[in-house]
Formats: structure tokens, sequence, C-alpha cells
């Protein structure tokens, strides 16, 4: 197999976090693992060949400027940047505080902006590099309880589409997958057990989009791709 560079995965955890690091570990590449904690790695760190974890908080400039230092330091230049961190705040606009609304903004969209910036110039000099981001649904429409965290993953969509417009031209594909549907874990089983297989969205499978996304010819560039189940109602 053909040994690449450096992929990074903000916001490692169960699900699509996981199933990304994964998957670009098994394609070649030495794969950093982002994360507030050790214990929301769990065991991929022994698990993948290569990879390293590092505790990164993607809301602070200090500790994503420090963690990206490192993992230049200790694995090399970055090739590619995917952004799955995220927060899940949801209530409606009576309900949420001003803190979460903060809170949600920070994590899905200024850490975007944060991690970002420790890789455009590098890539840039390169010529070539890829970010892809992790979207949701929620980012082309607000539903009662998401007042938090539909204008977080819209201000983060609005983002991605401002850097793929500024940054294709130097040779980086920035991208973005809009997850519509539930995506499947532990959690989310066994808060629809009536739900069938189908239902639900497979980590592994959002997981070879990012990678195809990554693999795609310079002259048929994909900047938004939605994920959705086949019996999913859109």
């Amino acid at each position: 197999m053909e040994q690449k560079g450096v992929a990074v995965v903000a916001g490692v955890g169960p699900g699509n976090g996981a199933a990304l690091a994964r998957r670009f570990a098994g394609g070649g590449y030495t794969v950093a693992l982002l994360s507030r904690s050790a214990q929301t790695r769990g065991s991929l760190e022994q698990e993948l060949r290569g990879a390293r974890g590092y505790d990164c908080d993607v809301g602070s400039p200090e500790s994503v400027a420090r963690t990206f230092a490192a993992i230049r330091s200790q694995l090399g230049p970055i090739e590619v940047l995917l952004y799955n961190a995220g927060s899940g705040v949801f209530g409606d606009v009576e309900s949420i505080t001003p803190e979460q609304f903060e809170s949600s903004w920070r994590v899905n969209t200024y850490g975007a902006l944060l991690c970002s910036q420790q890789v455009i110039g590098p890539m840039k000099a390169a010529g070539a590099g890829s970010i892809v981001f992790i979207g949701a649904t929620a980012s082309r429409r607000g539903g009662p309880r998401s007042a938090a965290f539909a204008p977080a993953k819209a201000a983060q969509r609005s983002l991605a589409e401002s850097m793929a417009r500024s940054l294709w031209r130097a040779g980086i594909h920035v991208c973005l997958i809009v997850v519509d549907g539930v995506v499947d874990l532990e959690r989310t089983r066994a808060a629809m057990r009536d739900k069938p297989d189908s239902f639900f969205i497979k980590p592994a499978a959002v997981a070879d989009t990012a990678w195809m996304l990554c693999r795609q010819d310079a002259s048929a560039w994909s900047f938004e791709v939605e994920a959705r189940p086949f019996g999913e109602t859109w």
C-alpha cells in the first residue's frame, strides 16, 4: 500500500470521527486524532497503525495552534483536514441560553476556521490539499428545536463555501458533506429501537464519501455532497 501523508481528523469519537480515522488510515495516511480527551478517542490509537492522539479544544486558538504545531513536528505535513467536530445543543429560541448558542457556534464554526487556518498556508505552498467539513441538514433549515445548532451549521457551510471559492484556484479542495439523517450509533439505536437497519446512516459510508471527495480529479471537483439513507424523506 502506498504510504501517503498526514490526515487530521478533528472531532474523533464513536461514529463518523472513528470511521473517518479508520478509512484514511486504511488508505495509507498517518492519522492525527483530535478530541477533547483520550477517553473520547477510545482505543483508536492502538487499533490504527501510526495513528497518534492529541487532546485539543477546537474552540481555543491556543489549543489549536499548539496541537497543529505538534502534529507538523511529530508526523509531518498535513495533506487532509477532516473537520468533524460538532456541538449538538438543541432547544427552541426561548429555552436555549446565550452560552449554549455561543458554544455551538464556537465548536461548529469558529473551530473550523481555526483548524483550517493552520493548514491553508502549507497546502498553498504545496499546491495541493483537501479540507472536508462534515455538515448537517440544519445548515439549510432551522427547525423549532435547533435555534442554537442550525445557525452554527449554517455559518459553517457559508465559511466552507467562501473558502472553496478562494482556495480551489490554489489547488486546495474544500468541500462539505451534508449528513441528512440519523447516524448509526449505540445511543441512537437505543433511542430508536423501532427503526429498521436501513433507517440509519452508516459512519463507514460517510467516511467512504469523504475518501471519494479527496480522490476526485480537479477537473470535476464537488463542493457539496449529500449523504442520506435511501429511505429518508427529503
